[in-house]
């Protein structure tokens, strides 16, 4: 029988879509390939928004109506499990236990009860190597659950407490994916910030066993909590010499009163003072984040305060999201909640920003040397690939290949991208 996945959301998501291929395709199932139908469609949700939720439901709705056996899970089912359990899959599970889905696919194909586990686990879930060549940089998953509890996100209730992975078995998984090909690896997790809390190591220890392959030149951190960095923990991450200078550091306002909505843990005071940490420990390193608009309450005056911080924060870019509503959270019973042309016009202002920020950090690099790593080639013309701080740079006349790392010169910009000669 043949099989699809359909991955919505994070790092994590994606990460976690590779650990069910592997198991379906250890049970003997057979991956679809371009043009065939498939027999079981996996959807591995998120539920971030509303509309993640939405876009869930759709690809659950429309595998049913082809006869597929259905299969939901992810953070949606486990967040909102009854919800979930009316949407028409064949089979609802949520966010441990992946491995096992094959096992409930046969137990459902052969007439039995399929009755998932959807208790979470105590302590970090070992689920195999993913490493694969499709990809040109390796995602490594080293920590799940979240403690954090946003007065806006659901993902503390679909992910738990905070499980950190082993070392041992954060490096056992790098070496394969050298062995892959993989140049570049990115650490990621729910809470990353929080990486070894709970097993008395911190984000450093990570990055080092990350780094332990010799063929590995690269380790890249995903979205970071920006409070949890600490003076500490920011010089023993300088320590690390594979780890690129480029931190994703959460901000979601720039506006305090905001902030407390929202229990975020910090304030704009300190978010800058974090900024200034890294930037001092990591010299031109590229700082981005994400920014909220419309939370309840959020006046016209907090949102203008909000866009000032962002325009003069020296982000290299921004991510804006419009606030959705989530069932269960402190923010869905919040008074003040926005209409939604309201939100609508903040975020394209916001975004609109966002834009400008981007473009004056690609143009930043212009003059400057780089190492890109080469990530495709779309076109014999030229190779694409990315500098240390995430800045996408196209070289025209380049020879090189995927997974190469190779030292351009940049001479210009381009739209979304800057433009580089290759040195040789």
């Amino acid at each position: 029988m043949k099989y699809a996945i359909i991955t919505f959301g994070c790092k994590v998501s994606q990460y976690e879509s590779s650990v069910i291929d592997n198991a379906m395709k250890a049970a003997g199932y057979e991956p679809c390939n371009d043009g065939d139908k498939p027999d079981i469609v996996i959807v591995n949700s998120c539920t971030v928004t509303e509309n993640s939720d939405s876009k869930a439901k759709r690809a659950v709705r429309r595998a049913h109506a082809s006869g597929a056996v259905t299969v939901l899970t992810g953070c949606y089912p486990q967040a909102f499990r009854e919800e979930a359990a009316q949407c028409g899959a064949d089979i609802v599970t949520g966010t441990a236990r992946r491995v096992e889905i094959p096992a409930l696919i046969g137990k459902f194909l052969a007439g039995c009860p399929a009755v998932p586990d959807l208790t979470l686990p105590s302590e970090y879930e070992e689920t195999g190597n993913t490493a694969t060549a499709d990809k040109t940089r390796s995602f490594i998953k080293v920590e799940d659950g979240c403690d954090r509890y946003c007065s806006y996100c659901a993902i503390p209730f679909a992910r738990g407490a905070v499980r950190s992975r082993k070392p041992e078995s954060i490096a056992e998984e790098a070496a394969l994916c050298a062995g892959a090909g993989h140049r570049e690896l990115v650490l990621a997790g729910i809470n990353l910030s929080r990486y070894g809390s709970d097993i008395g190591l911190g984000l450093a220890d990570a990055v080092k066993a990350a780094s332990t392959p010799q063929s590995i030149v690269r380790v890249r951190l995903s979205s970071l909590e920006p409070e949890l960095l600490d003076e500490r923990t920011a010089a023993a991450l300088a320590e690390c010499e594979k780890l690129c200078p480029h931190f994703h550091l959460s901000l979601q306002s720039g506006c305090d009163s905001t902030l407390r909505r929202m229990n975020r843990h910090y304030d704009t005071e300190e978010y800058s003072a974090i900024v200034s940490r890294l930037r001092s420990n990591f010299p031109n390193c590229a700082i981005t984040t994400d920014v909220i608009v419309g939370f309840p309450g959020e006046t016209e005056e907090e949102f203008r305060e909000s866009l000032r911080f962002v325009e003069n924060a020296g982000f290299a870019r921004v991510h804006v999201f419009t606030y959705s509503k989530r069932p269960g959270t402190a923010a869905a019973r919040m008074p003040g909640q926005l209409p939604d042309e309201v939100k609508v016009r903040r975020h394209a202002e916001m975004s609109g920003a966002a834009a400008r920020i981007y473009r004056d950090f690609l143009v930043s690099h212009t003059g400057r040397t780089e190492f890109i790593l080469v990530q495709k080639r779309t076109s014999p013309e030229y190779a694409e690939g990315l500098t240390p701080d995430y800045a996408p740079v196209r070289v025209y006349g380049s020879r090189a290949e995927r997974h190469d790392i190779i030292k351009v010169y940049v001479i210009g910009t381009g739209e979304k991208f800057c433009i580089g000669e290759e040195i040789l």
